[in-house]
């Protein structure tokens, strides 16, 4: 083993730089507020419809990076790393980076606001350990993502640490379930939070980690281009390869379609 997987080596590290704090929460509504004057969408909170404008795909926001790093190297498999140990240190660092830039907006994702984990036209259901559908607010859905995923990466039996042990036959089935999750609320956040993270001036940061996050789960067939459809837009403006950090075309190429999702 290659010991704990907090954290990338340091030639590899993502987001390197820390999020900009020290906003009151009445300047980032007021700042929030000219965006939503601008670009002429309605409040966030109301439901999307068909016409609206998605602000993150107008090029002077999506051009926005804090790195102008070659992701495509930087996902594939170093020589002399196994593979499993690339996938577990990588997924425990995005699992922190998601976890860090939904923080940022985190006040701004109320049960009253986000009464549903929506992305777009898609709707995500939580499924209890019993299997039981649960229908739920958008930081209800989160938070179940970040203390499940928490408690993968935490497990020693899931995510070995200590020199001897092994990674578990279902290894990359549950790296593929986070990843799935992880999406979701990048998703969420592009979705329903974007303007409030463009306020923050923290889109540079959010987009650095998408590119990054979308490539090393495409290097890997970790997500099925079904599941990331819904944002395939998106996916073709920031890693396309001429993108900055790109890596060729865009997603699974179906769009995102009218449709509920069960996950």
């Amino acid at each position: 083993m290659l010991g704990d997987h907090s954290g990338l080596p340091s030639d590899r590290a993502l987001l390197s730089q820390p999020p900009k704090t020290g906003l009151s929460c009445k300047m980032v509504l007021q700042a929030v507020g000219k965006v939503l004057r601008k670009s002429k969408a309605k409040p966030n909170g109301k439901k999307p419809v068909a016409e609206e404008k998605k602000v993150y795909l107008e090029p002077e926001y999506a051009k926005s990076r804090i790195t102008d790093c070659e992701f495509k190297e930087l996902v594939m498999l170093p020589r002399e790393i196994d593979l499993n140990e690339w996938l577990a240190s990588n997924t425990t660092t995005f699992f922190h980076h998601v976890n860090l830039q939904y923080s940022t907006i985190s006040e701004f994702c109320t049960g009253d606001a986000c009464q549903t984990m929506a992305v777009c036209s898609t709707q995500y259901y939580w499924y209890d350990e019993r299997g039981k559908k649960v229908k739920c607010t958008a930081p209800q859905y989160v938070d179940f993502v970040m203390s499940s995923v928490q408690k993968l990466v935490t497990d020693e039996d899931v995510f070995p640490t200590k020199y001897g042990r092994e990674f578990p036959s279902s290894f990359e089935s549950l790296v593929k379930k986070i990843c799935r999750y992880l999406f979701h609320v990048l998703a969420h956040i592009y979705s329903s939070h974007f303007k409030e993270t463009l306020a923050l001036e923290l889109h540079g940061h959010l987009n650095t980690l998408y590119v990054h996050f979308i490539l090393f789960a495409r290097e890997f067939n970790l997500l099925d281009p079904k599941e990331t459809a819904v944002m395939d837009d998106l996916t073709e403006v920031l890693c396309s390869s001429g993108g900055p950090g790109g890596g060729g075309a865009g997603g699974g190429g179906t769009g995102a379609q009218n449709h509920v999702k069960e996950r």
